[in-house]
């Protein structure tokens, strides 16, 4: 693929990072009528791109969180008051999401302590943190909905993280600009990362996780269930002058490019 085919999504705060997993053809979210939920949070959990992101959100979800928007709106809360949302629009939250389940979930610290795949171990070029810095356009380019803003979402930083005994965790933090003012979510997915040639990498992705503040208390929501199925991705690797390139193996051949993240981007 040309160079020119490639976008380069740098952002304000230096990062487009990686949330793995089959990009072209995002399942659509089902979950409650009209609110944010589990089912938005694990679709995300798998994506690349922004757009994909973006698709993840766009049933149900965006609309609720248009809603609370304009309540801040209404309220006049500050742009960076964190606290004005929860305070002035609780209801308007709190129709936003699932309630928090009857049995809080614990966070899980360290998912891939004691993980080890199958088969042999990850090259020790893989192993580290990568931040995703260029992105293919699909080779055949279709209609699509209007992203939910037009502008590159900075909000929207992603990392993924290779262990050297071959356990793998996405990571997609979602900030305010996405979810409202005060609300906040890391989603993380982690599972194995197993190898397939030289050149060939498949991600399965085991379970996960959304954790952060909404509605003013902090969620440890669950990413896995009767309802909730991850899919992984498989993609041909290739790594060159430091640059990570993965290219989704399916027809689609869309294209991503990483480069080793700093110690402090690894650690957000």
């Amino acid at each position: 693929m040309s160079s020119s085919r490639l976008v380069v999504l740098f952002l304000a705060l230096g990062a487009a990072l990686p949330s793995a997993a089959q990009t072209s053809s995002p399942q659509r979210p089902r979950t409650v009528a009209g609110v944010c939920g589990a089912t938005n949070w694990a679709c995300v959990a798998e994506c690349i791109d922004a757009e994909c992101v973006d698709t993840c959100m766009r049933q149900d979800c965006e609309q609720a969180l248009e809603r609370l928007k304009a309540c801040t709106q209404r309220a006049g809360c500050a742009p960076n008051d964190a606290r004005c949302g929860p305070r002035a629009c609780l209801p308007v939250c709190q129709r936003s999401f699932e309630p928090a389940p009857p049995s809080p979930e614990k966070e899980v610290p360290a998912p891939c302590e004691g993980v080890t795949a199958q088969g042999a171990p990850p090259p020790k070029d893989l192993v580290g943190t990568w931040t995703l810095v260029a992105a293919s356009l699909p080779e055949e380019e279709e209609v699509r909905e209007e992203r939910i803003e037009a502008q590159p979402r900075s909000d929207y930083a992603r990392s993924l993280q290779v262990t050297p005994s071959g356990c793998f965790v996405l990571r997609t933090s979602l900030e305010a600009a996405t979810l409202g003012q005060g609300n906040s979510l890391v989603v993380r997915a982690w599972g194995t990362l197993e190898l397939s040639g030289e050149d060939r990498v498949r991600l399965r992705t085991r379970d996960g996780q959304a954790v952060g503040p909404v509605c003013g208390d902090k969620r440890v929501i669950p990413l896995t269930g009767p309802k909730l199925k991850f899919k992984g991705g498989a993609y041909v690797w290739d790594l060159e002058e430091g640059v990570l390139t993965l290219m989704v193996d399916d027809k689609t051949k869309q294209t991503f490019q990483f480069e080793r993240a700093t110690p402090e981007a690894g650690k957000k």
